[in-house]
């Protein structure tokens, strides 16, 4: 077996072509950020972008994209943006990771969002989580069927206000898959500002992050594109998604809505919406990726699966990243493993979020809500 390092945008159209030709053979790599186009245009952004080709036979039989940080230290690509990460390989292959770390000049390798059960990384996961998805495969309307069944009375409610908003603010439409870089801008705006009222880092504040959304916006092609949808009350934008796709996959990424119609639930309603213009188009699947949205649970019609895990050398640098990693995951673990958790630390951070906007607007004020304000 032989493994050669390379920046992705080196890769010829051969090695591409086969990229593409190995995703498609494996139904678990059907998701657009384990496709070349990613690769290609984080690289173009970031320095430390890599990918190790790995031939066997002098055939190609995976490529494994990652980045690579000071001392070693090996993170998937594009990091906390992407919710799915992991070898894009041959049925079956297996190597020995730490040789793979070694190729790759990395002491540490931390994923939690890999492709459960890829015999490489499988001995080193230690959690693996579901991952709610909307499955189409059957049709849009088993999968209406599976929501009803879901939450019947979910349903019902949004419904009901997806007709008092077309019934108050204008007739509804989604635009589907929009080449409007207006209308992005909007939604990006939505983003941030919801980032920040949530105690959230505003993703959207690093330049890098702006033009890697406008690239992948930008991205047309048949088995990899960016695909913006928004949602209209009349002649005005109230809530939108943008996301990436494969032929088949939709994968869910940045949703937002305006606040001045967060009475109507839009988030909600232009996810129904967009799930079956997404159906109708052709697709087999929105994935929604893991974490603890109550929303996802009655949305949802089929689970995947990611794992969470180390891989390491051997090493100092292993060492010290161990001691600053591993305890700040496991306390992530719990708090995801326990909703009364879960909900209390979304409350403290959209304090912190209402907090930071009171002191943005007056410095010089101290909220009410602060300790030793009175």
């Amino acid at each position: 077996m032989k493994i050669s390092i390379a920046r992705p945008r080196e890769l010829g159209a051969p090695e591409r072509a086969r990229w593409r030709e190995i995703q498609k053979g494996d139904a678990s790599l059907d998701n657009p950020f384990l496709s070349v186009e990613f690769a290609v245009a984080l690289d173009r952004l970031r320095d430390y972008v890599r990918v190790a080709v790995i031939e066997q036979d002098d055939r190609i039989v995976g490529f494994f994209p990652y980045e690579r940080h000071s001392f070693g230290i090996g993170k998937p690509l594009g990091g906390f943006l992407t919710t799915c990460h992991g070898l894009i390989a041959m049925p079956g292959l297996e190597m020995d990771a730490r040789t793979l770390l070694r190729a790759c000049r990395l002491t540490v390798y931390d994923f939690d969002h890999l492709v459960a059960g890829q015999p490489t990384f499988a001995p080193y996961e230690n959690d693996v989580r579901p991952a709610p998805v909307m499955d189409f495969t059957a049709g849009y309307d088993a999968w209406l069927d599976q929501v009803k069944a879901n939450s019947p009375k979910n349903l019902k409610t949004v419904r009901y206000k997806e007709r008092k908003l077309g019934r108050e603010q204008g007739e509804l439409r989604l635009a589907w898959a929009s080449p409007d870089a207006g209308e992005l801008r909007t939604l990006l705006a939505w983003k941030s500002d919801q980032y920040r009222r949530t105690g959230r880092v505003d993703r959207f504040a690093q330049p890098w992050i702006v033009e890697l959304t406008d690239l992948m916006h930008a991205s047309r092609s048949p088995d990899f594109s960016g695909v913006l949808t928004m949602l209209y009350a009349g002649d005005t934008p109230v809530a939108g998604h943008f996301g990436l796709m494969t032929a088949t996959t939709l994968v869910g990424w940045f949703p937002a809505y305006d606040t001045e119609y967060a009475r109507y639930s839009p988030g909600i309603v232009h996810h129904m919406r967009m799930a079956e213009a997404a159906a109708r188009s052709g697709l087999d699947i929105i994935d929604m990726g893991k974490g603890g949205k109550e929303y996802k649970d009655w949305l949802k019609s089929g689970t995947l699966y990611v794992a969470e895990g180390r891989v390491s050398r051997p090493t100092p640098a292993a060492a010290v990243h161990w001691i600053g990693r591993t305890p700040v995951n496991k306390a992530r673990t719990i708090v995801l493993d326990r909703p009364s958790l879960y909900k209390a630390a979304d409350r403290v951070l959209k304090g912190f979020g209402r907090v930071r906007s009171s002191l943005q607007h007056d410095p010089n004020t101290v909220p009410k809500e602060m300790p030793g304000a009175h």
